[in-house]
């Protein structure tokens, strides 16, 4: 568990599936997700199954607790990549960029890597300055990497180093 000024980070429990499923069935906060929005109910208890079991080392995810109510989540979804997710609502309130002040620092500390990676869709600037604010910088991109749909998307890969983040 880790506390912000607002924010809970947390594991996962059976009692965040509605709050979870307002986020994963937003097709906006969807848009630059793996997939599209969700649909049917089971396709957010198969999402948070994952995350209740989703423990290090192999990962180390939390869902965001905001004045009582689940509003996204973030975390090292596998050993070394981060990925993240906010409830449009909250979008623009600095949720995110002080969830990862907290997060980011603790998994330096918990985990023995070398550097966080992230993957992005090139055209969610929001989400690369967000990283680019953290010590993220682009190390390659690749065309046509995720089904989206019926759409091809591209991918922007990123890296932060222990080392540089550490300095900052």
């Amino acid at each position: 568990m880790i506390r912000t000024a607002r924010l809970l980070l947390r594991r996962a429990a059976p009692g965040d599936l509605a709050d979870l499923h307002a986020v994963f069935s937003d097709a906006q906060a969807m848009r630059y997700w793996s997939r599209p929005a969700h649909t049917q109910l089971a396709e957010t208890e198969a999402t948070l199954a994952r995350l209740m079991h989703a423990l290090p080392p192999e990962a180390d995810e939390f869902v965001l607790e905001h004045e009582g109510r689940v509003i996204g989540k973030a975390g090292m979804w596998r050993l070394a990549e981060i990925g993240f997710i906010l409830h449009p609502d909250y979008w623009r309130g600095g949720y995110m960029s002080e969830a990862l002040a907290a997060l980011i620092p603790h998994l330096f500390a918990n985990h023995r890597i070398d550097a966080l990676t992230a993957e992005a869709d090139p055209r969610n600037t929001g989400c690369l300055r967000l990283l680019a604010g953290f010590g993220f910088t682009e190390t390659h991109r690749a065309e046509r990497t995720l089904l989206w749909g019926d759409e091809w998307c591209d991918s922007v890969y990123l890296l932060c180093p222990r080392a540089t983040y550490s300095s900052r």
